[in-house]
């Protein structure tokens, strides 16, 4: 292991302070998905489950900026939730404007989160992954991602990056209000 990727003392000391469980709310923007054929947002929550977070709440919203913005507000503003997980609407495609209904409520974008997903996408899916606009922030001391709704990239950024870091990310986020 190299020098720059041993984990700091600080690191360590910060993990110490993570959430163990973080309630968490997961949005899926869809203009054709159903909760029974929303197999993104199905697997975010089994994820989220499996690694001891709750799910507090699991909507389908359509590619509508007001929509997509109103379902991410309802889960920064709600009393303990740490995180919303929005899966879709990422790509390039007129109708993909979740990152734009998003990135205006964010108070910091946390920008490794989708420069690491892109780079970590990139040797999956090759030069396709720079159609992805995945991103994450904090908004009013919730964490925020925003991820493409196939089941390979929810895999890869919940797996990869989300649950790895939701704890620690919620208990810094909580002193950022």
């Amino acid at each position: 292991m190299s020098e720059h990727a041993k984990p700091s003392s600080s690191h360590h000391h910060h993990r110490k302070a993570a959430a163990a469980s973080v309630e968490v709310r997961v949005v899926t923007v869809s203009d054709t998905r159903t909760l029974e054929t929303d197999t993104g947002g199905a697997l975010v929550a089994e994820k989220l489950e499996a690694a001891g977070h709750k799910v507090s709440g699991r909507v389908i919203v359509k590619d509508e900026p007001a929509s997509i913005a109103a379902a991410a507000k309802s889960g920064i503003e709600a009393a303990g939730i740490g995180a919303v997980i929005l899966t879709g609407g990422t790509g390039v495609a007129p109708r993909d404007v979740t990152p734009e209904s998003v990135e205006p409520m964010l108070d910091r974008i946390i920008p490794g989160f989708g420069e690491i997903f892109r780079l970590l996408s990139y040797e999956d899916i090759g030069s396709a992954a720079l159609l992805s606009r995945a991103l994450a922030g904090l908004a009013q001391g919730t964490v925020v991602f925003v991820i493409p709704g196939s089941r390979g990239a929810v895999g890869l950024a919940m797996d990869k990056l989300i649950l790895p870091e939701l704890g620690h990310l919620a208990a810094e986020a909580v002193k950022t209000r």
